[in-house]
């Protein structure tokens, strides 16, 4: 009997250090970490305000105001997954990501299409929908804000269940790096993509050449690629599968007819949503607002854009260098 509560005793003992190794914690580097073994979730904390965001509302506007009626013009602010994930108790150590984009879409003008994705990507918090060991979301939440956005442009948009699906294994994406927490390393998850059926679509890359401080100092002529690159079983860089990444302006011609081509003005996350819409657009033109290179106003004219979505992550959203590159695009 004795034995028995010895045991009972120990096995109390233990639940506090149990609890508190499923609490959220903040590494030194300034990750927030949740949960434990295969549920290990990393994230970035948001750091952005209303007022440094409103530049970015600005710009965009500033497009609609350039190219008025003949362009529809569309902002989606992706949420990071800080918005979705963090638990009460870390709320602490991030700003509120959703009071901060909704200022932003507040002023926005009413020319504007707004693609808000909150409810959205809530409504399937529960699918792997962010990767737990990347800073970026997953390619299934690409996926839903794809289709809210082919809703709204009232453009025909391909259900998932007709796509060809492919499975990475043993993926630790960029958070590892970031965090250099053994926790992030030791709980590896698939990178789940899809590629589309049903229509033909071939790629066309500008690729940059980049000197010191990762600046753009040139760029390659033309040349036809494949959309979407393979990698292994435990590679790190299968974020990359998309267009091979951010270093180039990519060009994808469909099979769809339809008259309408998209510009796509976008961060990284903005690298998994194209491959939704080859069934809605006739072409789509994917820009990176770090790297490019030439006058906008040119390239809308010369490509016969009719609609340009802004794709960017909150981050990105409210940083001043990504306004200043928009408004730069413009003029230069």
């Amino acid at each position: 009997m004795m034995m028995r509560y010895f045991l009972a005793f120990c096995v109390l003992a233990l639940l506090p250090c149990s609890v508190s190794a499923e609490r959220a914690r903040l590494t030194r580097s300034g990750i927030i970490i949740v949960g434990s073994g295969e549920h290990v979730r990393a994230f970035e904390p948001f750091k952005g305000a209303m007022d440094k965001g409103l530049g970015y509302a600005e710009a965009v506007n500033k497009y609609k105001q350039t190219f008025g009626s003949a362009v529809n013009v569309y902002c989606m602010i992706i949420p990071t997954a800080v918005a979705l994930y963090c638990p009460d108790e870390a709320k602490e150590w991030t700003n509120d990501q959703r009071t901060v984009v909704r200022s932003i879409y507040a002023h926005l003008s009413d020319s504007v299409k707004v693609i808000d994705l909150f409810d959205t990507m809530q409504k399937h918090v529960g699918e792997d929908i962010y990767s737990r060991t990347d800073h970026h979301w997953a390619p299934l939440g690409a996926y839903y804000a794809a289709q809210q956005f082919a809703g709204q442009a009232g453009l025909p948009f391909a259900d998932l269940s007709t796509y060809d699906k492919h499975v990475i294994h043993d993926y630790v994406g960029t958070m590892y790096r970031f965090s250099h927490d053994a926790a992030v390393k030791n709980a590896p998850e698939d990178f789940v993509y899809y590629t589309p059926t049903g229509v033909d679509y071939s790629t066309t890359y500008i690729r940059y050449t980049l000197g010191k401080h990762r600046q753009v100092v040139g760029e390659k002529a033309p040349e036809e690629g494949n959309f979407f690159y393979q990698y292994e079983d435990g590679n790190s860089q299968a974020y990359m599968t998309f267009m091979h990444g951010d270093l180039n302006t990519t060009r994808v011609k469909t099979s769809t007819r339809n008259g309408r081509r998209l510009l796509i003005l976008k961060d990284s996350y903005g690298n998994a949503i194209p491959a939704y819409l080859f069934h809605s657009f006739e072409e789509i033109h994917v820009v990176d607002c770090r790297y490019f290179l030439k006058n906008i106003v040119h390239y809308v004219h010369k490509n016969d854009i009719t609609d340009i979505l802004f794709a960017n992550n909150a981050g990105h959203a409210y940083a001043p260098a990504t306004q200043k590159s928009y408004n730069r695009y413009l003029v230069q």
